[in-house]
């Protein structure tokens, strides 16, 4: 008796609508992706009951003609591939999937025109069932109506979420391909009501797109983002940074983008945490919108029904490329926290502002176990401020036992961080610069002062390695032996010697210095997750950082120290050359910079 036989063209249709039909959201991904290939200069977005009941998707683009709508709503027909070469994809689209997978599980509605033509055509189709196009008034372009998602298979509306909830994956849809491409107008509406609008953007391409993410993620955002520009090889990668202060405690604010494609790629993602972790504690997240540009032979975009990841043909390189970049372009904003330090505590003094700390555990100090010399590095790593920080002949020297609160004779015109005023309960310098004051916390300030140094020591000297007596023998699945004995040139500059020692085990003979006594078992299978996961070593990067960090924390200036003059502003001028001071090594602010204007507010003088 035969038990296999062919699925009908109407299930067909119906299991890959399955895999390209998600959502509502994913309906108004592939119609507004279409519109772009089209050429379209501006996009409306229509959606009513969360997607559920109504979704259009309205372009001026280049239009159809009805023998392309007949073909336009058949499985894997497309205007996308010039041949049958899936190794150059330059569009959005390609597969031919979208409208007949949409067609199949809901009515379809399709009125088009192109600029050359006199009148338009419309096609429908419901369920599967096309109907013969017919003639349409439309001005040129194309409109896509869906109605009724899922009427055709009911079960999948018992997965559906709350309007709430699909108005909102739809929303992050239109800003996700609105960042992509500033130079086009998007607009959505939701019941009726205009959610989004945004015109487009004139100029440069780094003007333009820096306007439209400050549209999308926020004034606060523009205004604290660096710019990212660095080509390594034929990999371009463009974008904006946000500085690490202006963070968050989810990857929400983190947007990346291959060849103009929205995509949450762990790759990707793993090379932003690496390029901000010691910038940032572990539990916050940087805001940022990095494109990637590559050629399209590097890179596979068929590797998911969605499209949401790719796959690389040189992962370590364009990993490289970004911690690289982004590190050096934090590095370029030098001592600079964003504005929203300063906004974040004038709030504070407004009626109902309060004074609450932050919640403990946003920005915990990670203090690892380490074992015997810590006093000891960290005095070696210890640098004393001197007074020859200060430029010749503009402080008045003075004994080292000035009085306390003693004024040194600088101009505050001359220096980002003004002069030193004073200093509050021996932990807070007070500095007056040219239009307003700067509030430093002495402590936070100078371990990352003493951090950068001991980063910049190992940089040139290298990691010091301790030999082990007896090599320990750590036992793995022979994947992730693989994984590491591929890595282990790399992880041998970190100071971690191993090799393979068998199909599933390595042995490990020397370990980084600075680690001292450490759980070398426990070493070898975070570092083995972590490359699964990421494909980057990170664990014993930041256990390295972490006693760096350690180090550094002992190693500077205590709260509760009494600093005199000298000392307060060679503290200033150290951290206004010194990259990344305006944060300390958990991404907490330094300091806290306050404009005349924003102080005379607070007294009612403005």
């Amino acid at each position: 008796m035969r038990v296999i036989r062919r699925l009908s063209e109407t299930t067909v249709n119906r299991i890959a609508a399955g895999e390209v039909i998600e959502r509502p959201a994913s309906v108004v991904k592939e119609l507004v992706e279409n519109a772009i290939d089209a050429g379209a200069t501006r996009i409306e977005v229509t959606v009513n009951a969360g997607g559920k009941s109504f979704i259009a998707v309205a372009d001026d683009g280049v239009g159809m003609e009805s023998e392309d709508l007949l073909l336009a709503v058949e499985r894997h027909a497309t205007s996308k591939l010039s041949d049958d070469d899936l190794t150059e994809i330059a569009t959005l689209g390609f597969r031919g999937e979208a409208l007949p997978s949409i067609g199949a599980v809901a009515r379809l509605r399709i009125v088009t025109r192109q600029y050359s033509a006199d009148s338009g055509w419309e096609i429908r189709v419901e369920g599967g069932k096309v109907r013969a196009p017919e003639p349409a008034s439309r001005s040129p372009g194309t409109t896509v109506e869906v109605a009724d998602l899922f009427f055709a298979t009911p079960a999948r509306l018992k997965f559906m979420k709350s309007e709430r909830s699909e108005n909102g994956a739809v929303s992050d849809v239109v800003k996700r391909l609105a960042m992509a491409h500033p130079e086009i107008a998007f607009s959505l509406s939701l019941d009726t009501r205009k959610s989004l609008n945004y015109g487009a953007e004139a100029g440069d391409l780094f003007d333009a797109r820096l306007k439209r993410l400050g549209a999308v993620m926020g004034r606060p955002f523009q205004d604290n983002a660096v710019p990212v520009d660095a080509l390594r090889d034929d990999v371009h990668l463009t974008g904006f940074a946000g500085l690490p202060t202006l963070n968050r405690p989810t990857s929400q604010g983190q947007f990346l983008f291959v060849n103009g494609r929205p995509v949450k790629d762990r790759l990707l993602l793993g090379a932003v945490r690496g390029a901000y972790q010691d910038v940032l504690a572990s539990n916050r997240y940087p805001m940022l919108a990095l494109f990637v540009d590559v050629p399209a032979r590097k890179v596979d975009v068929n590797v998911h029904p969605a499209k949401a990841e790719v796959r690389f043909r040189d992962n370590q390189l364009v990993r490289g490329l970004i911690v690289s970049a982004l590190r050096a372009a934090l590095a370029a904003a030098g001592h600079h926290a964003s504005s929203t330090v300063a906004e974040d505590t004038l709030a504070k003094f407004r009626p109902g502002g309060g004074f609450e700390a932050p919640a403990p555990h946003l920005f915990a100090e990670r203090r690892p176990s380490y074992h015997g010399g810590m006093a000891e590095a960290a005095a070696a790593y210890h640098a004393p401020l001197k007074a020859d920080y200060a430029p010749a002949g503009r402080v008045d020297q003075g004994e080292d036992s000035a009085p306390q609160g003693a004024q040194a004779a600088i101009d505050a015109t001359g220096f980002p961080l003004g002069a030193a005023r004073g200093q509050l309960h021996e932990t807070y310098v007070v500095a007056q610069t040219c239009d307003g004051i700067v509030v430093v916390d002495q402590h936070a300030a100078h371990e990352r002062l003493v951090y950068e140094r001991m980063k910049r020591q190992i940089a040139e000297e290298g990691v010091g390695r301790q030999l082990l007596l007896l090599p320990e023998v750590v036992d793995l699945e022979e994947d992730a032996v693989d994984r590491i004995v591929a890595r282990a040139a790399e992880l041998a500059e970190l100071g971690l010697v191993l090799e393979r020692f068998g199909p599933g085990a390595v042995v490990v003979r020397e370990t980084p210095a600075l680690l001292g006594e450490t759980d070398i078992a426990g070493l070898i299978t975070d570092l083995a997750d972590e490359l699964a996961e990421f494909d980057q070593a990170l664990s014993l990067k930041e256990r390295l950082e972490h006693v760096c960090g350690t180090m550094a924390c002992h190693g500077s200036v205590r709260a509760g120290r009494r600093l005199n003059p000298v000392e307060m502003n060679a503290l200033l001028r150290e951290m206004e050359a010194t990259p990344n001071s305006g944060q300390c090594n958990h991404g907490r602010p330094t300091y806290v910079e306050l404009k005349l204007a924003d102080i005379e507010r607070l007294f009612g003088r403005r």
